[in-house]
Order: structure tokens, then sequence, then C-alpha cells
């Protein structure tokens, strides 16, 4: 009896350990399916290189250690992959360098197709070395949604808290904490930031210097100041700092209020607007019905993240192109403007989902008829749509790909990004 009990009392540890290595494999997503936000992994950077019409860049990793000894670390973008700035969509075009942003992410979906190096599963839990600690090589590094402070703490409820100001010459240190807006008094933990002349701070539909700022009596011209939990957003970035601390990190801007961050929301929408009317925006095929002599009807899922007016303009009976993309969302064939080779064709139908679509979906499907299919519209490629109404305009060169093309003329190889 008692050998049995052991030998059943093995068996179930052996089911647990089983069970906790499952539950420890990262998630890789899967071509023509929406991975779940919560099984990302989660990081935090500074935007340090940014290749925007390949959608890849490189981060330099907040980990445990010396901030500025990390090596910068390439990422991607999945095709349906979200960037958010100020509150509002925005391409990686228009994030400035230096910008702090947090970052979900998950393996590459087909390793053999990454823009970016692949590295070895467990790369996050490996000690960099050299005083900077595990965890700022991970190996999720294609990108479901990258967004700067005040994007991330809008979406997570946050606000930061200023404590005490304290100002120099040429600059100073604010101490704050970040924390829910509706849970005043928890216990975080204060960070000390610094900020500088060319800090930029928002209120209303003013912009003030740090020194005009000073000058109503908001702050002191010099020396300290208890701030008393005022309420902000701010912008963060790096700068190197000095007196040997190693990870400090730096105020860009302020937002004092909520008027001042809806603007700088909407400006940052209505840039992002025009950009993808002039792109076309991106979906992938979930479905393609051949008829006779080229004629097809394509379901495609229109990607999320954007606004809503965009949207909108899909509608029953409207004429339409769809063209061939690749992961990075660059069009086929744009040498003529990238309409040349798009099928044409009509939404013969919008269908909303039913309840909460995932983050980086739409949640809307248009089905389109069109007489010639072109090759690149199959189910669980990436293409681009227009709607009618929409300027036709043409695409730079490094945005689209040549009528013939292999994985390695897609993009600059990942030997582009250097070996530290």
């Amino acid at each position: 009896m008692p050998r049995t009990l052991s030998i059943i009392g093995s068996a179930l540890l052996a089911l647990d350990l089983c069970a906790a290595h499952a539950v420890e494999q990262p998630f890789r997503p899967e071509a023509g399916k929406f991975p779940p936000l919560e099984k990302a992994h989660a990081y935090r950077g500074e935007l340090v290189f940014v290749d925007h019409a390949n959608r890849r860049g490189s981060l330099r990793v907040q980990g445990a250690g010396i901030f500025y000894r990390n090596d910068p670390h390439p990422f991607a973008m999945l095709p349906y992959g979200i960037v958010r700035y100020h509150g509002a969509p925005a391409d990686l075009r228009d994030i400035p360098i230096g910008t702090m942003l947090h970052v979900r992410a998950f393996l590459p979906p087909d390793p053999k197709s990454s823009s970016v190096p692949v590295l070895p599963v467990n790369n996050k839990d490996v000690d960099a070395n050299h005083y900077r600690g595990p965890g700022i090589f991970p190996a999720e590094n294609h990108v479901l949604l990258l967004e700067d402070e005040p994007s991330h703490c809008q979406r997570e409820g946050l606000v930061w808290r200023l404590k005490e100001v304290e100002l120099k010459k040429t600059g100073g240190i604010i101490t704050a904490t970040r924390e829910p807006r509706e849970a005043a008094g928890t216990k975080a933990a204060q960070e000390t930031l610094t900020f500088d002349d060319a800090t930029r701070v928002w209120r209303g539909r003013e912009c003030l210097g740090i020194d005009e700022f000073a000058a109503e009596s908001m702050w002191p011209t010099e020396g300290k100041k208890l701030l008393g939990e005022q309420v902000v957003h701010l912008g963060i970035t790096w700068k190197p700092t000095p007196d040997g601390i190693f990870t400090r990190f730096h105020i860009s801007d302020i937002w004092l209020d909520e008027t001042s961050l809806q603007r700088a929301a909407k400006n940052q929408n209505e840039t992002h607007k025009t950009f993808m009317r002039s792109r076309w925006l991106p979906a992938w095929v979930d479905d393609v019905e051949y008829g006779k002599f080229g004629r097809a009807t394509v379901t495609a899922t229109l990607f999320g993240g954007m606004d809503a007016s965009l949207y909108a303009d899909f509608k029953k009976d409207v004429p339409a192109l769809m063209n061939a993309a690749e992961n990075t969302l660059k069009h086929a064939g744009g040498h003529y403007g990238q309409a040349q080779l798009a099928s044409k064709g009509s939404i013969v139908e919008v269908i909303k989902q039913k309840g909460q679509a995932p983050l980086s979906s739409s949640g809307i499907q248009i089905r389109f008829e069109t007489d010639l299919i072109i090759e690149g519209i199959r189910p669980a490629r990436v293409v681009r749509v227009t709607p009618g109404g929409w300027h036709a305009t043409n695409v730079p060169r490094e945005e689209y790909i040549g009528f013939y093309f292999n994985a390695e003329d897609r993009f600059p190889t990942p030997s582009i990004f250097p070996k530290y």
C-alpha cells in the first residue's frame, strides 16, 4: 500500500511539473488568429532606432542593471500590431527617438520570415552580465502593442501624482508616483525624474516653458516645494544622467489637465488618419470564394486600433480596391502606384462582430467582390484596402515591394542589426 501511494504521488508530482512547464511556455501567435493581450510578454524601453518603412526598430530595454549599458534590442511590429502616441493611434515615424515606450510582445509567428533576429525562447531569463541583469533581450520581439507613457496610463487608468519639485539653474528634479486614478493613497513606489528648460508644460490651450510656469508662482524659481499630490500626465524619455545615477528617467512633457491631453491626442489622431488614407487600411483575408474567369468574393477583417471615422467609410455597395501586402504592411507592386495591380470591385457586405473584439482586431469584416483577383489575396495573407472616396496617391519606394520577390528581398535582412 505505501508503495502504491508512493507511485501515485510521483505520478501526481510529474503531472504538476508538466502543468507548470506548460504554463511557462511562451505564447507564439498563429497566422489568421488575433492573439490575446493577456498572453503577451510586457517590458519597457527607450526607442533608439526606427526603420519606419519596415515597421521595426530597436529599444534599450529597462532591466534591473545599469540602463545606459543595455544594448539596443531589435523589435518588429506584428502586421496587426498597434502603435499609440499621446493617447492616439500612431505610426512608428511619429515617435521621437528617446521616448520611453511600454511593450506587449510575442515570439515571432514565423521565425523563418522574421525581419529581426530570432533569439532563444528563454532569452528574457538570461543574465546579460556587465551589470545589466536579465530581461533586456527578450525573445518576444514581435510587438502587439507599443505605447508611450500617457497612452499606457490612460489605457490602464493610471496617473502621475507629483509630490515635490526642486528647481535648479537649468532644470530640476520631480518626485512622483504612478498609481491608479481612483485609488489615491496607494503605496506606490516613489520615483525621481529630471526635467530641464526644454520640458513643455501643457495647460488647456497653452504650452508653457518651465521658466514661464515658475514665474506664475506655481513652482519656485529655485529650491524645493511640496506639490501636494498634484495629478498630471507625463511624457517620459531618457537622457544621460550625471552624478553617477545609472537609471533615472526624464520628463519631456507635463499635461496639467484633461483639455491639454485631449488636444495632444486630437492632433496625433488627425496626423494618423491622414496617413492611413494615403496608405489604405490593413486587414487579413479570412476566406476567398472563387468564381469563374478570375471573379471572387473575399472576406477580410480590418485590423484594429484606428479612429472610428476610418472604419465608417467602409459601407455596403461602396467601390473599393484591395492590394496584396507583406507582413510589414508594404504594398505589393507599387512602381506605378498601389492601385495599378490592386483588385477592383465593391463592398457587398459589412459585418460587425458581436461582443468585444481582440485588441488588434477592429471587429469589422468586409465582403469584397472583384472580377479579377490577384495572386496575393489568399486566406491568412495580409492585404490593404481603400474604399471609394479616398484620394489615390503613390507611396514612396521604400514602402512597397517589387512585382517578384522572395523572403530575402522583402526587407534588409536581420543582419542590419549589429551584434554588440
